[in-house]
């Protein structure tokens, strides 16, 4: 049987419908030239209609004198300068074939499947790495560019394993997909096919390698995006493979990657490994909370299980990548739940009650204690809804000690400017100086980090950092571990000065691991005395910038959770933690009553006396703002784990009990609340900018300490109650952070 004829029996239903239309791409009679393909072909006449683009999307011209006109099979089509022969034809319509390009990749131009026919041309050429020309006369469709296609997929096939019945890219590989569309339907090799020796990169990115066709799609990658040089291609000719130099991990935090821009079958997930077939998975868009990028992700899931999670694309956030630990810590979704209402009896252990009984139990004792002495904690991964919601059923009882964790004891949040991303993340790549103040982006916010390394290799962008010593993947000067460095700064008696006023558009990147500290005004008044010194703020640029840890950050700031007493939660008596598991608890009074509302069975369980279960991300209807300011919403892609409920619903609840109920019942009533508190929480998907703070702030007189500035993020694999349950995770941990 031919491997042409097999891959259309193996192809999945959405493929075929795809195969469909490139067949019809390169065969529809519109596209064709008027005269037979054999005879040569006219020019095109003045009268000819112009090509309507991809999509029927304009392009973008960024100076119209650079536009150049050619022509695809006979149809002009206007084009900036500098485009290549395959971004032209897409521009046109027309869908050419390719395995090593990859628009975000330099352009290698060695699988040579992107053969067109340029008049002129003694041979086909490769359109991925050839300039479009003014007048360039291009044939996607003529017998000559077919038959080198065929060609060139026949040898693609030579080596290539009839896999595709056990192979998990099966229904979703690009080899598969244009073996129908533009190969053969037989192949005429008949000799033993090469075999390759598996690679191993680590617990994520399995490895089959005598699929692997040499695209250096991976390889461009590991080199160039994620910023670690592991991947090398290896042996000339038939022996020609790819793999590591020395045996080792792959140790970038982007690593899993590599999965989705690999053409074949050769790298893919380890943890999803012969677990489902993709025309078996429901796909959920949604979005990322395990920082504070919010990247746009589509969970995949079959019945009630979370199988994968793959990247949306997204420009203007995390582009088509998002960080190995929004790709696997998936597995954590399942485990460790909290299933059930529990309260602690006298023996120390819990037991399951009804939601009436728990709620009752609460609503009692927080009756019993004084207002001043109730507190509310939000966790990192709460939805503005929740907090919302919280903050009023607290504001109800008489309390106004309620903070989200990570904003440290005494947040400031007047003005939005001040703990937000101004420029945006894709602002970033309009930097030419960045100063990283407190903060390790590389752990904190992996596509932040991958913002700044596409910056630095794009247009030799200079990186300044003050904080511990860490490793960065791109060339960054090391200023100093502590606050002093910043004082010499802002006097202008620091070396950096000169680079930071001769800048164009410098950028200032502030860690939120700085909250915590007791001296953040002092720190911050220092900064904002940098950013006017160095003009980083001015009418068409503010690069004054933020960079938060947790995905309920900006929305609690937004919404006011600010507490009234510092030392509020020392003389505690009534403790609601809602999903808050990284709260030093130890400091309460031994006679606290604690009440835990989690998902998971984390570290705040421990000290609670009562357990509301609640639904995680991948469960409910959600509203999260970014680091840079922009509102996006969760979906539920699978149902609840046992009797869990939103978080919203059980305060909700609960108020109703305590006899102080709170004035909605629908989740667009929660929201009409948000409308009169954070307006800009609603406007989904949209960046709302920041009033800057220079003439708004008052000044501060306090003193900073000469303590070094701390990492604010330990382990990059767990660092919340979803990764710390994850088993994926922890063999990261324990493979990837050995030293």
């Amino acid at each position: 049987m031919g491997l042409g004829l097999l891959a259309s029996r193996l192809i999945r239903p959405q493929t075929a419908a795809r195969t469909l239309l490139l067949r019809s791409i390169v065969t529809k009679p519109e596209l064709q030239s008027p005269e037979p393909a054999t005879a040569p072909q006219p020019d095109p006449t003045p009268g000819l209609p112009p090509r309507t683009p991809l999509g029927g999307a304009r392009v973008h011209f960024p100076n119209p004198e650079d536009a150049i006109e050619v022509f695809v099979d006979g149809y002009p089509v206007k084009i900036p300068k500098g485009m290549t022969v395959l971004q032209a034809c897409e521009v046109a319509g027309v869908d050419i074939p390719r395995f090593c390009y990859h628009s975000r990749l330099s352009i290698a131009g060695n699988c040579r499947m992107c053969l067109v026919e340029v008049e002129k041309s003694p041979k086909p050429v490769a359109s991925c790495a050839m300039p479009a020309l003014p007048g360039m006369k291009i044939k996607t469709d003529t017998p000559v560019a077919k038959k080198a296609r065929e060609g060139v997929m026949e040898f693609l096939l030579m080596n290539h394993p009839l896999d595709c019945p056990i192979c998990d890219q099966g229904g979703e590989c690009d080899l598969q997909d244009q073996s129908m569309a533009f190969g053969s339907d037989r192949g005429r090799f008949t000799e033993v096919k090469r075999s390759v020796v598996d690679k191993n990169l680590g617990p994520l990115v399995k490895t089959v390698m005598t699929r692997c066709i040499q695209c250096t799609r991976c390889v461009r990658f590991a080199t160039e995006v994620a910023g670690v040089q592991d991947l090398g291609m290896l042996g000339r000719g038939s022996g020609e493979e790819i793999g590591t130099y020395v045996e080792k991990l792959m140790t970038s935090e982007l690593s899993g990657n590599v999965i989705d821009i690999c053409p074949v079958g050769a790298l893919t997930s380890k943890p999803f490994a012969f677990k489902a077939r993709n025309w078996e998975l429901k796909g959920t868009e949604t979005i990322d909370i395990t920082d504070a990028v919010g990247s746009n992700i589509r969970i995949d899931s079959r019945g009630p299980e979370v199988l994968r999670i793959t990247p949306r694309l997204n420009e203007d956030i995390n582009e088509e990548w998002i960080s190995d630990k929004t790709r696997f810590c998936y597995d954590g979704l399942k485990r460790q739940r909290l299933n059930d209402p529990m309260i602690r009896g006298t023996d120390g252990r819990f037991k399951v009650v009804s939601w009436h009984d728990a709620l009752a139990v609460v609503a009692e004792i927080a009756h019993q204690v004084k207002p001043e002495e109730i507190v509310g904690i939000a966790g990192k991964l709460s939805d503005a809804e929740s907090m919302m919601a919280l903050k009023d059923f607290l504001n109800k009882m008489g309390s106004n000690n309620v903070w989200c964790e990570g904003n440290g004891p005494s947040p400031n949040a007047d003005l939005r400017s001040g703990y937000i991303m101004n420029c945006g993340i894709s602002g970033l790549e309009n930097a030419d100086v960045f100063l990283l103040v407190g903060t390790q982006p590389r752990v904190e916010a992996a596509m932040v980090n991958a913002r700044i390394r596409k910056t630095v290799r794009g247009s030799n962008a200079k990186v300044a950092y003050v904080g511990p010593p860490t490793e960065f993947n791109y060339d960054c000067e090391h200023l100093g571990t502590g606050p002093e460095t910043l004082t010499e700064i802002a006097e202008g008696c620091h070396p950096f000065c000169s680079t930071l006023s001769n800048a164009k558009n410098p950028a200032i990147v502030v860690g939120a691991g700085l909250f915590e500290r007791s001296d953040k005004d002092a720190i911050f008044s220092a900064v904002e005395t940098i950013a006017k010194n160095g003009n980083v703020v001015r009418p068409d640029w503010n690069g004054f910038s933020v960079l938060l840890l947790n995905a309920a950050q900006a929305a609690a700031l937004d919404l006011g959770l600010v507490p009234e007493s510092i030392q509020s939660i020392e003389s505690a008596k009534f403790v609601y933690l809602m999903g808050a598991d990284d709260v030093d608890l130890e400091k309460l009074p031994s006679d606290a009553f604690v009440v835990y509302q989690g998902h998971h069975g984390d570290r705040g369980v421990y000290r609670a006396n009562v357990i509301l279960p609640a639904s995680a991300f991948s469960e409910k209807e959600g509203t999260y703002e970014n680091t840079e300011g922009c509102a996006q919403q969760t979906l539920p892609a699978v149902p609840t784990v046992g009797d869990s409920r939103d978080d919203w619903k059980i305060i909700r609840a609960l108020s109703e009990v305590a006899g102080v109920q709170l004035p909605y019942d629908t989740i667009g009533a929660v929201r009409s609340r948000i409308r009169t508190v954070a307006p800009n929480l609603l406007s989904m998907d949209e960046r709302e900018p920041a009033t800057f703070w220079a003439s708004l702030k008052p000044e501060v007189n306090q003193k900073m300490n000469s303590t070094p500035f701390q990492a604010a993020i330990e382990n990059f694999y767990m660092t919340d109650s979803i990764t710390r349950a994850s088993k994926i995770m922890a063999q990261c941990s324990s493979l990837l952070l050995k030293k």
